[in-house]
């Protein structure tokens, strides 16, 4: 199977781009079952590029209900090294406007149901450092892309991730804005936590669509609304993502390249002989498999 060094995971619109070409789909089996669906592969901007629809095609996955891990490790079986992910958010600050693109830095979990959040929970234990959740570089690539392309971009931000499928409600909304946080979303964790374990380097473009519930002079948060908004910034986000594409440097090592090293805690004699063949995309490296 053909090597790919960049991942997105978004929306199946994100990949229905005129420029992208020489275009095939590969069905991908992983440990964790299937992905949320095909990955589509093609060359943009003169990279072959992963594309892998977040929750399946005809948005078939509510949040909780992702198979996270099955995504991660297929784009890892891939050779993938960097994922550039999309999101839409609420906004919880009032210069955070909808149209706005922010490149968040920071993560706030509130997950309550159980969410696949780990690939080492049984058999081979690792704890991975994720004090700055998102790669700084490719952080930065994206930024760069999105106020390129004549987006309003904030670099930095707090994202706070809820459960879903339903909004927040008002006092969670006004809670959340006294954690800190900046924007609302439901799916960038454990995205972002499984990215790190699999040694993926994970930067995400979040696009504001609403105020959530807190504003007192805007209307609530509806899900009409939000892919509504969305829509119109689909245009923004395919160009920012072909931009960030063509100015990535794949061949540069960043600090999540190397997280898994000092990270396992198993020792290898312990380890099941079927798990070291099946986690080897995982655990290649630092194993030294």
């Amino acid at each position: 199977m053909e090597q790919i060094a960049i991942g997105v995971i978004g929306g199946s619109g994100l990949y229905h781009m005129p420029e992208l070409s020489d275009i095939r789909r590969h069905s991908v089996d992983t440990p964790f079952g299937r992905p949320s669906g095909d990955v589509v592969v093609g060359t943009l901007r003169g990279q072959r590029v992963a594309f892998l629809p977040r929750h399946g095609e005809g948005h078939v996955f509510a949040p909780s209900s992702i198979p996270y891990r099955a995504n991660i490790f297929a784009l890892k079986s891939l050779g993938v090294r960097f994922i550039l992910a999309v999101n839409a958010c609420g906004s919880l600050r009032e210069d955070f406007a909808p149209g706005h693109i922010v490149i968040p830095h920071q993560i706030i979990e509130y997950t309550l149901s159980r969410r696949e959040r780990s690939f080492f929970e049984q058999g081979i234990v690792a704890h991975v450092s994720v004090a700055d959740p998102f790669d700084a570089y490719s952080s930065q690539v994206l930024a760069a892309a999105v106020q390129a392309g004549g987006g309003t971009v904030h670099s930095g931000g707090t994202f706070l991730i809820e459960d879903g499928a339903r909004f927040a409600t008002r006092a969670e909304s006004h809670l959340f804005r006294q954690w800190g946080g900046d924007i609302i979303g439901m799916t960038t964790t454990p995205e972002v936590f499984l990215a790190r374990e699999a040694e993926i380097a994970y930067a995400t473009m979040a696009h504001i669509t609403d105020y959530d519930s807190w504003h007192a002079s805007e209307a609530p948060v509806t899900a009409e609304k939000v892919m509504a908004t969305f829509q119109r910034n689909i245009a923004l986000a395919q160009q920012a993502l072909a931009t960030a594409v063509a100015t990535l440097d794949t061949t540069q090592t960043v600090p999540a390249h190397t997280d898994l090293s000092g990270a396992i805690m198993t020792a290898r004699d312990h380890i099941p002989a079927h798990l070291l063949h099946s986690y080897r995309p995982l655990v290649g490296r630092a194993l030294g498999l």
